[in-house]
């Protein structure tokens, strides 16, 4: 990461300060640039930053200054080395900023309270047959009055927005849900902002679920490790994300990383999507032909060990459809890495990996860099920590890609 000019000075300190985090969208370049790097790696010394930024020590000890005073970041125990002064890591105060999120599933809402590292603070969670608006946004009101009532007033007013998380063309899903197609329409009509703004004056933003899975396992998970990769995440229905350069890559409509809609072939050799060939939803429906309940793939703590002969051959089908969408994906780019989870115990998410793994041993791949195919680490959580990233992200954090996403 490169610096932008040397000692340009914050939009936000030239206008004043104390007008709190909601105000952050004025944080400038190098601002956001030294709180992505200590998003990063964690902890860094000034020393460090000003290696990595380019920028002079006077000018980044500044910016740490103005960052330390408005509560976003904090200095660590002093590390002594064997000669000279000790040296003194700069962090990212978890209670800096704190953010919302709102995962709307298949099955399922969540909404969870994160702070500025990641943690989850506070969750609620509901169940429905499928999702309508209006008991998603009654659950979402509801939530927040729950989730912030116990917050001290400097922590509330560390709350920098909202963010969503909801499949592509939610209306559309009615036929897979088996909900009502009328009443399911009421979706495509829906302007989250303007719902949400009735009850709340947070910022909202709107992002959708499988990429924001992929920002969580970008800025939490083990996506810190890669800087170009492609991303799985296996819920009811699968879908995925891309990270480039450094930062997940959204595209101009909000839909990158739409994998769930790959090609694929069905077993008469008929045309289907990855959707239809490796879902959760799969699983489901052969538990129901057993006669068995379903819901027992979605309680918490999940334990899939009384169900493993209808998870063994579901693993097998899915991982054989992923090896075959993963090559598909690097023909267009030759990413470092397809990370791979879901909405499933860590002992799935990990058999599942080592049979795409073997699966993609016998794919031919001609004219292929073939990738490392490796388990995300946030696991059924990914989709509401993510939306609730989306407001850190979008206020504090570095978009290298956001040329790109501008085009």
């Amino acid at each position: 990461m490169v610096g932008a000019m040397d000692g340009a000075v914050s939009s936000e300190r030239s206008a004043g300060r104390g007008a709190g985090v909601n105000q952050s969208g004025l944080r400038d370049h190098n601002e956001r640039l030294i709180l992505s790097l200590l998003q990063r790696h964690e902890a860094c010394s000034g020393a460090d930053l000003s290696r990595r930024t380019g920028l002079s020590r006077p000018t980044v000890s500044t910016i740490l200054k103005g960052l330390e005073e408005d509560g976003l970041v904090r200095r660590g125990a002093p590390v002594r080395g064997k000669i000279g002064k000790p040296s003194i890591p700069i962090e990212l105060d978890p209670n800096g900023v704190l953010s919302l999120g709102l995962k709307i599933g298949r099955r399922s809402a969540d909404l969870v309270l994160i702070d500025f590292v990641g943690e989850v603070r506070r969750q609620l969670h509901t169940t429905y047959d499928y999702p309508l608006p209006e008991p998603v946004f009654r659950f979402l009101q509801d939530g927040i009055e729950t989730l912030l009532g116990d917050l001290t007033a400097d922590l509330r007013h560390r709350v920098c927005g909202i963010g969503i998380g909801a499949p592509f063309e939610l209306w559309k899903w009615n036929d897979l849900v088996e909900g009502p197609t009328e009443t399911f329409r009421q979706w495509k009509d829906v302007d989250f902002v303007a719902i949400v703004s009735r009850f709340t004056e947070l910022p909202v933003y709107v992002v959708n679920d499988a990429t924001a899975a992929c920002h969580a396992e970008h800025l939490y998970g083990r996506g810190k490790e890669f800087r170009d990769y492609a991303y799985f995440f296996i819920g009811s229905f699968v879908g995925g994300g891309v990270a480039l350069n450094g930062t997940v890559f959204e595209g101009n409509q909000g839909n990158a990383g739409a994998f769930g809609s790959m090609r694929s072939t069905g077993p008469l050799g008929e045309s289907k999507q990855l959707i239809d060939v490796a879902s959760l939803h799969l699983l489901e429906t052969r538990l129901i032909e057993a006669g068995l309940d379903p819901k027992i793939m979605w309680q918490l703590p999940q334990d899939w060990s009384g169900i493993s002969r209808y998870v063994s051959p579901w693993i097998g089908e899915t991982a054989q459809e992923l090896a075959k969408a993963s090559l598909s994906i690097c023909s267009v780019i030759d990413f470092d890495a397809i990370l791979i989870d879901g909405a499933f115990p860590s002992d799935v998410r990990k058999e599942l990996v080592l049979r795409v793994r073997r699966y993609l041993g016998n794919q031919d791949k001609r004219g292929l860099i073939e990738p490392r195919i490796e388990a995300g680490s946030v696991g059924g959580n990914a989709r509401g920590i993510g939306a609730a990233s989306s407001p850190i992200f979008r206020q504090f954090l570095l978009n290298t890609n956001a040329g790109l996403s501008a085009v």
